[in-house]
């Protein structure tokens, strides 16, 4: 059996963070062998809510960390493959701690074990079997444009930029080669013109994604021109970018400190 590490992105997340850690329950914890719990500076009361439903699921195997600086969204994903390559993992599952993405949307992917033909499997909202509940029209409309103009800036086909809900095979990350993108929030957008760069194997697997008391982080205007950067720097010079310093703060190592743990 693989052993698969669940990762989980947190910020600011209180009203949902129990919520996400339930999806964990039942049959899809089979699949899984660790979660982790990756808090970036929250404010509110993520990690006391974490702590907490950690206290009442005990059979649970969670680590909920936080990082000793803000390492944005893209940080806390560096920390994550590093625990998973440092822990010997086979693979990780990203779960952002918003509650957007459904975990069990995997189930069939987990039981088929097709992700291991692949070298990631990326949760898509907009491919063929997709769900999507409390988006608007416009932000549809929107990611289809991004979605298409990646297209044509990758020669690639991309179906999604970062929907939250990720598949990563580890072997494939043991390279580090994501270690100098950005640890903006739009890591994931860069990834994806790695996965294009690198000639990685990408399923875009269709989910259900929702939106009901989540908070927004990125702001469209600043989202848009950094696409629009990045792109352009791609198509007029890929491996020059690809392999260029892309972070605002230089950082070697992504650790960060465990603050409670359910032993098991």
């Amino acid at each position: 059996m693989d052993k698969i590490l669940v990762f989980i992105p947190m910020y600011n997340c209180e009203n949902q963070i129990a919520r996400v850690l339930a999806q964990l329950e039942g049959e899809i914890r089979n699949y899984i062998s660790e979660v982790i719990i990756v808090n970036n500076r929250s404010t509110d009361n993520s990690v006391e809510n974490a702590i907490r439903y950690a206290k009442e699921h005990p059979d649970l195997p969670l680590k909920i960390m936080t990082n000793p600086d803000n390492y944005w969204l893209g940080g806390s994903h560096k920390v994550a493959f590093k625990y998973a390559i440092d822990n010997d993992f086979d693979y990780v599952i990203t779960l952002h701690g918003d509650d957007q993405g459904r975990i069990t949307d995997f189930l069939d992917l987990l039981k088929s074990k097709e992700y291991r033909n692949y070298d990631c499997c990326l949760g898509s909202r907009f491919a063929k079997g997709s769900k999507l509940i409390g988006y608007s029209k416009i932000r549809i409309f929107g990611n289809h444009c991004f979605n298409a103009w990646f297209t044509i800036a990758a020669r690639k086909r991309v179906n999604d930029l970062g929907s939250g809900l990720n598949m990563y095979k580890v072997e494939t990350l043991k390279s580090d080669y994501y270690h100098k993108f950005p640890d903006a929030l739009y890591f994931n957008a860069v990834m994806v013109l790695g996965h294009c760069y690198y000639n990685h194997k990408v399923w875009y697997y269709p989910i259900t994604w929702r939106e009901d008391d989540q908070i927004s982080n990125m702001k469209f205007m600043s989202l848009t021109t950094a696409f629009f950067k990045m792109t352009f720097k791609y198509m007029f010079g890929r491996k020059k970018y690809m392999e260029s310093e892309m972070r605002d703060k230089i950082v070697d190592v992504y650790n960060s400190d465990v603050v409670y743990e359910n032993k098991q």
